[in-house]
């Protein structure tokens, strides 16, 4: 028997161990690829085609929280998920996401008066088929994620991307100009819906039985309004302006955030992966925890804020290099974006802390008070213009790092000057870098020399500082590497 269970144990390693390999290449893969297609699509359509665009997305990831309702992690949940239980979130998906895209379609013209965009209502009905689309996708997406066939997700999402990728540039060098946006995105889904289909080789059976969906709806509610919220959280700066600034404007501002969110995200993926389930096993022992999330927290300080202030740093030479001189009304957008980005990821992982605890209802309460101040302070900063409203949102960012701060006190206490001596003398480290950087390379008018100079000049700078202070996170992760190699 327990060599039985060594064997299995063993295998589950092996797994997971492959597992993460190919998340790995998918994430990076990924974000290659975007980068890529980003640029040239940037380079090809206007403010305007991306500011259309971009004022439907509230509505298509409110639409598809809903229609998934977080039953793919209530699938994660039952040990485990039988073919009735499948069958049964299958069917749910569908209806709901056609019911969705149904009451979208009756909408679009209000939508498109609601913005004064009468292109809108066109381009919504087709931008939102990928909710019912995406909707046949869910539970075979959910079969790959439960059963650890990373590879299998890897290679869907590299696939569908590259194919909406290309779809995206040949209609934007045709001039479909948002048509490009549009068409891209509704490729990517049914790719991927379709890619999955074909490796789980899985489809929704009659007859249709919803009594499973009634034994995980106390578990999936939660996260459905959890998501709900942080799609709100996400995309409701994006909605104002829609309604307050021209259409230009929008493309401008939903370009900065654009390459604001891949950056701070891509940190805060990353410790996302690791920091709930090891936050949740190091809770048995008593302190444990704590000095496990005190060494995430400075471990995430020591890489978001050199990234994302460095992210500012180069904003005017990258923009102008990559994506050109149209999009310059976006790097002070950019900029100010990035300071507020810097501490996202410090928020996520408070968020895990505060979960691995069992608060769920204290993160809603936190989410739903981001939101409040986020429309408030927007709106009573809207005469001012663009600009101050974006560095509003900035400062909230920023300063609601507290909230998540009190928030976490309330399960764990833990001294606020603990917090800042964990993270502050990154913070300021990096802005002296980064300034000092500033000022030696203004020798070059040549834009992409300067770019290429700050970035290793920056990192040469940052790393140096931290090795002359003989700073035990850089320690560590050169260790790390060190043992992976």
């Amino acid at each position: 028997m327990s060599y039985f269970c060594t064997v299995v144990m063993e295998n589950l390693k092996e797994k997971t161990a492959k597992s993460i390999a190919w998340g790995a290449v998918n994430n990076g893969t990924t974000q290659v690829l975007n980068l890529v297609f980003g640029i040239v699509l940037a380079r090809q359509l206007s403010e305007d085609d991306y500011g259309i665009v971009a004022l439907l997305t509230i509505f298509t990831a409110l639409a598809g929280c809903i229609q998934s309702a977080g039953f793919s992690q209530a699938l994660a949940n039952l040990k485990p998920p039988t073919r009735r239980d499948y069958n049964a979130v299958a069917w749910f998906n569908i209806v709901a996401g056609f019911t969705m895209y149904a009451i979208l379609f009756v909408c679009a013209p209000l939508i498109a008066d609601f913005f004064s965009q009468p292109v809108l209502t066109d381009v919504s009905r087709l931008v939102f088929l990928t909710i019912p689309v995406s909707a046949l996708g869910i539970v075979p997406n959910a079969k790959l994620w439960i059963e650890l066939r990373n590879r299998e997700l890897a290679i869907a999402a590299i696939v569908s991307l590259v194919l909406s990728g290309c779809t995206g540039m040949w209609l934007a060098f045709h001039d479909y100009g948002y048509w490009s946006l549009a068409w891209q995105q509704l490729v990517f889904i049914s790719a991927s819906a379709v890619i999955k289909y074909g490796f789980t080789r899985w489809c929704p059976t009659l007859p249709v039985d919803f009594s499973p969906i009634r034994r995980m709806f106390a578990f999936s509610s939660k996260l459905l309004l959890t998501n709900m919220l942080t799609v709100v959280s996400q995309n409701v700066l994006t909605f104002i302006f829609g309604k307050l600034l021209p259409i230009g404007v929008v493309g401008q501002f939903n370009q900065a955030n654009k390459w604001n969110t891949m950056g701070h995200s891509f940190i805060s993926n990353t410790m996302a992966q690791v920091a709930q389930p090891v936050l949740t096993k190091a809770s048995d022992e008593a302190g444990r925890q704590q000095r496990v999330f005190r060494k995430m927290l400075r471990f995430t300080a020591f890489v978001s804020f050199p990234l994302m202030l460095g992210l500012a740093l180069v904003a005017h030479e990258f923009i102008v290099v990559t994506i050109g001189e149209k999009w310059l009304p976006a790097v002070p957008l950019l900029q100010i974006l990035c300071v507020g980005g810097a501490f996202l990821p410090l928020h996520t992982l408070y968020q895990n802390f505060i979960i691995s605890r069992g608060r769920s209802d204290l993160y809603l309460w936190c989410i739903a008070l981001m939101i409040v101040l986020q429309i408030g302070i927007t709106l009573c900063l809207a005469p001012l213009g663009l600009t101050a409203m974006v560095a509003a949102f900035a400062v909230l960012n920023v300063v609601f790092t507290l909230c998540w701060h009190i928030a976490l006190c309330r399960v764990e206490p833990f001294s606020l000057w603990h917090a800042l001596k964990d993270t502050m003398p990154f913070a300021l480290i990096a802005l002296a870098v980064m300034a000092a950087t500033h000022y030696a390379t203004l020798w070059t008018d040549t834009l992409w020399l300067r770019l290429v100079v700050r970035i290793l000049m920056a990192g040469l700078l940052y790393v140096g500082v931290m090795w002359l202070l003989r700073v035990k996170t850089l320690s560590e992760c050169l260790e790390a590497l060190r043992v992976k190699s």
